[in-house]
């Protein structure tokens, strides 16, 4: 393994200590602090409540981000989705991959390598990474908003790289 440095820009405001990337403010933390906090909801809240908890807000989240980084890169379309996921892959949450996208259809399906909780939890047999299925609908329908599509869609998680017999995870991006 290489090291190097990370490959989006941080700027630290010397003042504040208020990290940001792009157009929007961050925050970085150790990886096992964040999962930490994830499992300890989850097992407080129950798996199936936190899940709907975090699509709803990670559809939000992606949303505002695709539109403020659409604006401050002047890229549109599959540029916007494709962008989303070289971000998330810089920022340490695994290697996101598209393998299909059709704009036309709203439909996408996204591979997951090197998944942050697999690193942190190993093989539990579950699908641990559904905090980002709503990351990819709330992406793909802010960018076919953008482009004047009245297309709604849903994301699910179809695999994870914790259940046995699978390295990676998927998710599949559909049309409501």
């Amino acid at each position: 393994m290489t090291a190097m440095a990370p490959e989006l820009p941080i700027y630290v405001d010397s003042e504040t200590g208020v990290w940001t990337t792009d157009a929007l403010p961050m925050l970085y933390v150790p990886r096992h602090f964040f999962i930490n906090n994830h499992t300890a909801v989850e097992q407080a809240l129950g798996v199936e409540a936190y899940a709907k908890i975090l699509y709803d807000a990670g559809y939000k989240s992606a949303w505002y981000w695709c539109e403020k980084e659409a604006e401050l890169h002047g890229i549109e379309g599959v540029a916007v989705f494709e962008h989303y996921m070289n971000r998330l892959s810089q920022r340490g949450w695994g290697k996101f991959v598209t393998e299909e996208i059709d704009l036309d259809a709203g439909t996408a399906k996204v591979r997951l390598e090197h998944s942050c909780f697999v690193y942190q939890l190993g093989k539990t047999g579950k699908r641990e990474e559904y905090m980002f299925t709503g990351w990819f609908a709330g992406a793909m329908d802010q960018i076919l908003e953008a482009r004047g599509s009245d297309i709604r869609t849903r994301a699910e998680q179809t695999q994870s790289g914790a259940e046995e017999g699978h390295d990676v995870g998927y998710f599949e991006v559909t049309s409501l």
